[in-house]
């Protein structure tokens, strides 16, 4: 691992690292601000707009996207193991326009499926993980309901 991705990072670091390794992070202001049994990603409303004043459907397929991608790849480096995530197939279902911040939050896998997933990809040196995520809505309902498939390759 690089000095960059330590097992364990603070929100600041993985933040770094989202904005150094996917430069579309610092365009759309993507911030990490919370990382542990879920992560969650803010993303201000201005560089994300679209013609009608609301949140741009590449922006809000992205984000969720980018928080699912970023649970994995924490919940790797937390498992000492060094591998490249990739998003396999996704899809997503809008609910309601995004007005304000975009707020992604994707909950982490529970113990027992990451292990599983882990010792798949010690075995045959990749694994595949179907993860969800949300965009918050104004209302508290979701506003995106996102589904994807990562793999991870060591």
């Amino acid at each position: 691992m690089s000095s960059l991705t330590p097992p364990s990072m603070s929100v600041r670091d993985l933040e770094a690292f989202l904005h150094e390794k996917i430069p579309l992070t610092r365009a759309m202001g993507v911030r990490v601000v919370e990382s542990g049994s879920r992560l969650v990603l803010e993303a201000p409303l201005a560089p994300n707009v679209n013609h009608l004043g609301s949140a741009f459907g590449g922006a809000l397929h992205a984000l969720p996207t980018l928080a699912c991608y970023a649970a994995l790849w924490t919940m790797l480096r937390e498992a000492g193991i060094d591998s490249h995530v990739v998003v396999k197939r996704s899809y997503a279902s809008y609910k309601q326009p995004v007005q304000g911040v975009l707020r992604a939050v994707s909950i982490k896998p529970p113990p027992g499926i990451a292990a599983e997933f882990i010792e798949d990809l010690k075995r045959h040196k990749k694994a595949r993980m179907d993860l969800e995520a949300i965009v918050e809505g104004a209302n508290g309902k979701p506003a995106v309901e996102f589904h994807g498939s990562f793999v991870a390759l060591v």
